[in-house]
């Protein structure tokens, strides 16, 4: 396991590292104010995700037992940023989308979707950007960049998002390595980035991006 204290000493005493983890273990949360209201995240499982918003419930790579979401609002948008099996998970997502839900997926996730729930998806691929429920949705590049990693997350399939809730900026990076994109990111208010070897990146490549984007707030 990667120590919360490792990964903060790798990193920058500029930005505040939030217990992904424990939080998750736990079902406890985060505040963060906005303009018209409070942002609120709680983490799941791995990339599992509920943020209630001014906005909406979002929801973000719903994988686990269905009981671990049964304290939540519904959900108004889930995102996923790609088909395996730890971030797109049928059974779960047939129980929290509801008649109101809207989806933003990518392409390979949308061929899995039965039909009922393409009719509320959205497909994004890299660099589009779009709206729902008055949040801006940017789809960023997520991928790897090492040769033996290649075949786990290739260039072009998969997303991470940047989301911008009422001027609150958010970054999933869903499952990729320090690629250009992400170290290029501005005005990051949160940002959730993998770290899970031998799929994604190690430590050090993750604070090394962390430290060149300096978001305020980030869940590893």
């Amino acid at each position: 396991m990667i120590s919360r204290r490792h990964f903060i000493a790798s990193s920058t005493a500029a930005v505040t590292f939030l217990p992904y983890a424990a939080m998750a273990a736990t079902h406890s949360g985060n505040s963060f104010a906005t303009a018209s209201g409070t942002v609120e995240v709680f983490p799941v499982a791995h990339a599992s995700f509920v943020m209630p918003t001014p906005m909406g419930v979002i929801y973000n790579d719903l994988v686990g037992d269905l009981s671990i979401y049964a304290d939540f609002a519904p959900a108004d948008l889930v995102l996923i940023t790609h088909a395996q099996g730890d971030h797109y998970n049928q059974d779960t997502l047939n129980a929290v989308v509801g008649e109101n839900t809207k989806l933003i997926t990518n392409q390979a996730v949308f061929d899995q979707l039965p039909a009922d729930m393409q009719a509320k998806a959205r497909v994004m691929g890299n660099g589009d950007s779009g709206e729902v429920m008055g949040i801006t949705v940017d789809a960023i590049p997520a991928h790897n960049l090492t040769e033996e990693r290649m075949k786990f997350h290739p260039v072009g399939r998969d997303n991470g998002y940047v989301l911008t809730i009422d001027g609150l900026r958010v970054y999933i990076s869903g499952d990729t390595e320090d690629v250009p994109e992400m170290r290029a990111l501005k005005d990051i208010d949160v940002a959730f980035v993998c770290m899970n070897l031998p799929f994604t990146m190690d430590i050090t490549a993750a604070a090394s991006a962390v430290a060149e984007f300096a978001p305020k707030y980030v869940y590893p």
